[in-house]
């Protein structure tokens, strides 16, 4: 049911983002229901028993229901328990116009959210379903705050630089961002993928809804299926899975090539379905979700030994988003160590170092095993000490805005880079470079190298 403009009554956003579900045996309730509801909710559908409401929620999903309680053949709450079993995925409001002690303590342990006496008002039904959307909605928060405060690192900040590697790496993203394909970050630790995967999400018509990071090595073999896609147990108590938290949103599976079997081949039907099937439970769940992956391993040569599924590979490697190592992006290492320094500075209420020109040299000579992440930790760890370590300290007297700026500085760490590159061949140096070998000779030379 395509949903009208929705009237000037401010019930909250999560109103006009849900979808309901009325269950009535009185047409003239299900009527008033989806009358009032209808042009302020994205979908409203109805059912006239409580088997019609099973078979719709077998093909679809909703964020709320609406119950009656006294029906024919069986009470809703009755029913309510039956889909426990099955799986039932929605909140509940439940509507009688017999209220007793007794029904409303077996609607609180059934889980219902909310009691409404009838008859009631327009208003009162839609705070109801307001206060309800609003639970559910908060839930999700929190489960998602603790999800990301639980997680070892949470990747944020921007993806910095103006080196063409990564000025390349976000031309794809922008490219990638309005569409739904299914992207593969690869490359070694500590490059960003998880920053591109963020950056791509805020990049999309999904920007305003989660963004889920997933890793998939940090969870235990024998939890990740729950832990992703949800349980019922064996007392038809649910516990959503992030699949489900993350619906409408990003999910973003770091360290795919440590996933279980098991898992890879319902993650498998996952992608080709876009449904998911919660353990313990008999009914899917349609979703809709974004999904990216990350890997630093060679997910082509798990497939050769045996640990990575063929097919599952075949259908997460649609786009593939290579990150660059930090040593090949040479000319982002100051200004990423600059942005660093200011954040920790800030962070950590302690005075930023001195990044003189000697210092962002070293920085620039630095291979970088790390990448980026190896850089923030020596900033971090630097600014907590008070000093850089030996290797990369530095006594020069140009420091600040004008070491990072300067041309004649951008050009010296640009070149002894390249230099280092070619161990030192100043002929093959200049020829990378694109200027002559007596540039070179030079440029070392009034530099004192």
């Amino acid at each position: 049911m395509i949903a009208a403009p929705a009237p000037k009554d401010d019930y909250g956003e999560n109103l006009a983002g849900a979808s309901i579900l009325v269950i009535d045996d009185e047409p003239g309730m299900r009527n008033f229901l989806t009358k009032i509801l209808t042009p302020r909710c994205k979908r409203v559908e109805q059912a006239a028993s409580p088997d019609e409401a099973s078979r719709i929620l077998d093909k679809a999903h909703f964020d709320l229901v609406i119950l009656d309680n006294i029906m024919p053949n069986r009470t809703g709450l009755e029913w309510l328990r039956e889909q426990g079993r099955v799986g039932f995925f929605a909140d509940t409001i439940l509507i009688t116009a017999y209220a007793d002690l007794e029904t409303a303590i077996t609607a609180l342990r059934a889980g219902v959210a909310d009691f409404v006496l009838k008859p009631f008002r327009a208003n009162q039904i839609l705070n109801a379903v307001a206060r309800a959307l609003d639970r559910k909605y908060l839930r999700r928060e929190n489960y998602l705050l603790k999800h990301e405060l639980s997680s070892e690192s949470v990747a944020r900040g921007r993806l910095l630089g103006k080196s063409l590697a990564i000025e390349g790496t976000r031309e794809m993203l922008h490219r990638l961002a309005p569409l739904p394909t299914p992207v593969l970050f690869t490359g070694a630790s500590g490059t960003g993928k998880e920053i591109a995967a963020r950056t791509l999400h805020s990049l999309s018509d999904r920007a305003e809804k989660p963004f889920v990071a997933v890793n998939c090595a940090a969870i235990a073999p024998d939890r990740v299926g729950q832990e992703l896609f949800g349980l019922i147990d064996a007392h038809n108590n649910r516990k959503d899975g992030l699949f489900l938290h993350a619906d409408g949103g990003t999910l973003f599976l770091d360290e795919v090539a440590q996933m279980p079997d098991q898992v890879q081949a319902a993650l498998l039907r996952v992608l080709e379905e876009k449904r998911i099937r919660p353990v313990g439970a008999e009914r899917e769940i349609p979703l809709n979700l974004r999904f990216l992956f990350a890997t630093n391993a060679n997910l082509e040569q798990a497939v050769q030994a045996g640990t990575f599924r063929a097919d599952l590979y075949h259908r997460i490697n649609v786009v593939q988003i290579a990150m660059p190592n930090l040593r090949d992006r040479a000319e982002d290492i100051v200004e990423l160590a600059a942005m660093f320094m200011e954040q920790f500075a800030t962070s950590l209420g302690m005075p930023p170092l001195d990044l003189n020109e000697e210092t962002l040299l070293k920085f620039s000579r630095y291979d970088w095993p790390g990448n980026v992440r190896e850089l923030r930790n020596l900033i971090e760890r630097s600014v907590i000490l008070g000093a850089f370590p030996d290797e990369f300290s530095g006594s020069g007297p140009v420091s600040g805005t004008r070491a990072i700026e300067t041309l004649d500085l951008v050009t010296q760490r640009h070149i002894m880079h390249v230099l280092d590159a070619c161990d030192g061949n100043r002929a093959e140096a200049a020829r990378r470079l694109g200027v002559s070998r007596k540039t070179i000779d030079r440029k070392c030379a009034s530099w004192g190298v």
